[in-house]
């Protein structure tokens, strides 16, 4: 069971480990006894004072995990014994400061708070590894044809017990889902196993280590750290191109982790063959594992990525809107979110619904970035997509509405969007004539008058268009 330790509490000792017992008893029923084991019997109970349990946990990534899933629960279960109880603060105090029998004083508690990130046995490596976004979770990551493959090579990497392939490369665009795929293997590992030391960082941010080390004439404090983790995550690889003494350190690190049997994760903007500027010798190193690409994005994937963040957000987005989003920002996921995060909290801080003209209204600056001249075989192609008809139907001479109503929406839209005249839009559809391009800019004005569906779909295409 977890500790409690007598501090003069305000609550009498006997009354806070009974309390204690029957919440671990509770929490490990519900939990199971692994997840017990991990994440609640090293925690200590430091007190109950004025309402509020004080309850340390020895690492920052312990105290962040335990907030996230368990933290309510421990309210619940300790309200249920005492009704007194308000509230349950979860803080980061290391072991080396739990063999005093007294708090530390405000001095020490600033100390016992500091990043601890990287704990093995005992052992420290304050802020060696950067903070994780607890937002990025395999169970966050939306998963489609362009990122399926690393998806699969990282949940592998994350669950393994030996390491299958060393090191595992991703790679891909800017904003593609490469950090957030890093970030859950090391999630994912830290929850399995948390005696594991799990180091990431950015190659800029191991160069500035590096050199600090070689200024301070401390280099063999830099290889011990960094040659003792079990797990090493380098994000952004490609920035140590040219670097050479930083990439001859990494190279040897990177030697000495392998030849133990540890894992490396390494991310970068092109495959290991592309990297300019990186040794030859590296380059085979970094190409010796598994290499998975993440591709640009497709238009499903994009609203699937629209749909899941606004499902954690908690908000009602119109699915006009987030169809127009995906449509329109397609080369970045980082601007895509991005994009949605303002039109929410315009919504919520102006009190207007989100619509598809607000979303143009705010996000207008984006939507101008991604502009370009609008054609008519760009038109064509947007709605023949739309409406699920082949591109040639545009030109074609068939009759039937399915293929005449969109081949009348694309022509209205080509007189709305473009400067072409009439004879020379008919041209661009068959080589029709300039008086059934005029039918079909009245006919789509009528239907839009008394069908809002069959409006919708022609606004929706011409924002998306018109951007």
């Amino acid at each position: 069971m977890g500790a409690v330790e007598k501090m003069g509490t305000g609550t009498t000792d006997n009354l806070v480990d009974e309390q204690w017992a029957s919440v671990c008893s509770r929490l490990r029923m519900e939990i199971g006894e692994a997840a017990y084991q991990s994440w609640v019997k090293p925690m200590t109970v430091r007190g109950v004072r004025d309402g509020q349990v004080r309850i340390s946990v020895p690492t920052r990534f312990m105290r962040d995990w335990v907030v996230a899933h368990y933290a309510d629960r421990l309210f619940t279960l300790w309200n249920g014994e005492d009704a007194a109880i308000r509230a349950v603060d979860v803080f980061v105090q290391p072991e080396r400061y739990q063999e005093t029998s007294a708090p530390p004083d405000e001095k020490d508690s600033a100390a016992a708070a500091r990043p601890a990130t990287a704990y093995n046995g005992g052992r420290y490596n304050d802020d060696l590894s950067a903070p994780l976004d607890r937002r990025f979770t395999f169970e966050n990551f939306v998963v489609g044809k362009p990122n399926e493959f690393a998806y699969a090579a990282a949940h592998r990497v994350a669950e393994a017990t030996t390491v299958l392939f060393n090191p595992l490369f991703l790679y891909g665009g800017v904003g593609l889902g490469k950090t957030h795929l890093m970030h859950a293997i090391a999630w994912h590992i830290r929850a399995a196993d948390p005696s594991r030391t799990v180091v990431y960082l950015s190659a800029e941010k191991f160069m500035y280590r590096f050199i600090r080390a070689l200024r301070e004439k401390n280099t063999m404090d830099f290889k011990d750290q960094f040659r003792s983790v079990d797990v090493l995550m380098i994000d952004d690889v490609q920035f140590i191109s040219g670097k050479d003494s930083t990439q001859e350190e990494f190279f040897h690190t990177f030697n000495a982790l392998v030849d133990q049997g540890r894992q490396i994760v390494i991310s970068a903007d092109k495959s290991p063959s592309d990297l300019e500027g990186m040794e030859e010798r590296l380059r085979s190193r970094l190409s010796c594992g598994l290499v998975g690409d993440i591709h640009a994005t497709t238009y499903e994937l994009r609203l699937g990525i629209l749909q899941s963040k606004a499902e954690q957000m908690g908000v009602e987005v119109p699915g006009k809107v987030m169809e127009f989003l995906a449509h329109k920002i397609t080369a970045n996921v980082r601007e895509l979110e991005g994009a949605l995060n303002r039109i929410v909290a315009h919504a919520q801080l102006v009190g207007r619904s989100i619509s598809v003209e607000t979303t143009q209204e705010v996000i207008h600056d984006l939507l101008r970035a991604n502009d370009r001249r609008v054609t008519i075989e760009e038109i064509q192609k947007r709605v023949a997509s739309h409406f699920n008809i082949r591109l040639s139907d545009m030109h074609s001479a068939r009759r039937a509405r399915s293929v005449a109503r969109p081949r009348q929406v694309a022509m209205y839209l080509a007189k709305q969007l473009t400067s072409r005249s009439l004879p020379e839009i008919g041209r661009k559809f068959g080589g029709r004539d300039h008086t059934t391009v005029m039918h079909a800019v009245r006919k789509v004005d009528e239907l839009r008058e008394y069908d809002s569906g069959f409006a919708e779909d022609v606004e929706l295409l011409r924002r998306m268009l018109e951007g």
